[in-house]
């Protein structure tokens, strides 16, 4: 296994502190995701949707439940930060929800997921001022305090990372 197959995009490296350039490239990429997701998707059969995206990784299909999963999870954090002073956020699993029976579901299901969590989440982000960017939530598992500006990067390039493993996958496999 190479780092190439775990991170074809590169580790995240948040910008400190984020520029307004940043946060708007972010905030794009964030807004694509759906179309990027779909368009990653389009034409699979069920054998490679079940094809593992590199050795010991999750399935393509567990990757777009993933993406669904973690987004919610992404969408609620922010909107917390934003009404509470520095909630602490609700770590999970996300190895253990991945092997969970809806992992196994048609993908259409957390397509449209992405398509409606993403275009409230588009609205929010475009919403925000560069105060309420330095809003902050604490993250328990790290034991570090996240500012949305962080959060908006991380996302971005969350939005990024899991298209490009199964656009790797795709392009390694002739697909």
């Amino acid at each position: 296994m190479t780092a190439d197959l775990s991170y074809p995009i590169g580790r995240f490296v948040p910008v400190t502190p984020g520029t307004a350039v940043v946060r708007g490239a972010a905030i794009d990429d964030i807004a694509a995701l759906p179309r990027r997701m779909r368009d990653a998707v389009a034409g699979l059969t069920d054998v490679q949707l079940d094809t593992r995206y590199r050795p010991g990784g999750w399935t393509v299909r567990q990757l777009v439940h993933h993406v669904a999963d973690s987004h919610m999870n992404g969408f609620i954090r922010l909107k917390l930060a934003l009404t509470e002073d520095n909630p602490t956020i609700k770590p999970y699993d996300q190895a253990l929800w991945a092997g969970l029976a809806d992992a196994t579901l048609p993908i259409e299901i957390s397509l449209a997921i992405l398509d409606n969590v993403h275009a409230r989440w588009d609205v929010v982000n475009r919403s925000l001022t560069p105060d309420e960017f330095r809003r902050t939530f604490f993250h328990p598992e790290l034991q570090e305090q996240l500012t949305l500006d962080a959060h908006v990067q991380l996302y971005g390039w969350h939005s990024k990372h899991h298209v490009a493993h199964i656009t790797s996958l795709r392009q390694r496999e002739g697909w």
